[in-house]
């Protein structure tokens, strides 16, 4: 396929070099003219949405709901009948609706596509999605979807793909919260952080989040494998919604990181304020 990417960050870039490895022609829009030289290593470069509206599939991976919605406004002046449209950014369930009634509105077909895994996923070419859309555009998508990720659920029509993000992101993120608790009280009790890993691992409260997150905590290796600052996007964007009792306490203090300015330090950073909390 010919497939234009929209945002090239962390995830980005390593997903459609993937694309490349696959043999799709790639056609990769950046707004920073710094990067075009760079660029040029994985295919050809844009600065203009509107030349990727010639693609046969168009790839997003953007930050927020308002920049999805920007680059879909841009992309439906221009759009060619059937052209697919594949976002894999995590935004507001509403926001995606929206997307997609800009590129169904003119003859494009839209998936919403977020992913789960990271950066190292994404390198490794091992991501898990959770993926929205009618049933043959995500049939469509499968073709792009094998260059990156492992395994994916259809899981409804558009929206249903980031409400299961938004699942994920509330489960994982209580987690990294209990987990960073947990080597809190070690520390308050004099016992060895990763000792108490190695002793707890197995049992009922090892989980895929303890293995990456605690050594981290142990080591006071803070730096950022997911950057806290998009789990307080995510976890902003599941408040807006609903308000539960650890959805709640986890993201006040996510969003106490944000303001002492460690937002780009890894999630695990939380540690750093239970210390705080008792004045310490």
């Amino acid at each position: 396929m010919n497939i234009a990417f929209i945002g090239l960050g962390a995830m980005g870039w390593p997903m459609a070099g993937h694309l490349r490895d696959a043999g799709h022609d790639l056609l990769l829009y950046t707004r920073n003219p710094e990067k075009v030289n760079s660029l040029r290593e994985l295919g050809a470069v844009t600065q203009s949405i509107a030349e990727c509206c010639s693609a046969d599939c168009v790839v997003i991976n953007v930050t927020g709901t308002a920049d999805v919605i920007e680059v879909t406004t841009a992309l439906a002046l221009d759009l060619q009948a059937g052209t697919l449209v594949i976002d894999h950014s995590t935004i507001d369930p509403a926001g995606a609706r929206v997307a997609a009634g800009l590129i169904q509105g003119v003859g494009g077909q839209f998936v919403d596509a977020p992913v789960s895994g990271g950066e190292v996923a994404a390198i490794e070419g091992r991501l898990v999605g959770m993926v929205g859309g009618d049933i043959d555009a995500v049939a469509l998508a499968e073709s792009v979807f094998n260059a990156y990720i492992k395994s994916y659920v259809h899981m409804g029509p558009v929206g249903a793909g980031q409400v299961t993000k938004l699942c994920n992101q509330i489960a994982q993120v209580i987690n990294i919260q209990g987990i960073c608790e947990a080597m809190y009280f070690a520390d308050q009790h004099q016992v060895d952080k990763a000792k108490v890993l190695a002793a707890i691992s197995p049992g009922m409260a090892g989980s895929a989040m303890l293995n990456l997150m605690g050594p981290k905590i142990a080591s006071g290796d803070f730096a950022a494998g997911i950057q806290s600052r998009l789990h307080a996007k995510d976890l902003n964007i599941a408040a807006e919604a609903m308000t539960t009792p650890a959805l709640s306490a986890t993201l006040a203090q996510l969003n106490k990181l944000m303001d002492q300015g460690l937002g780009q330090s890894d999630t695990s950073a939380l540690f750093k304020l239970l210390g705080q909390s008792d004045g310490q």
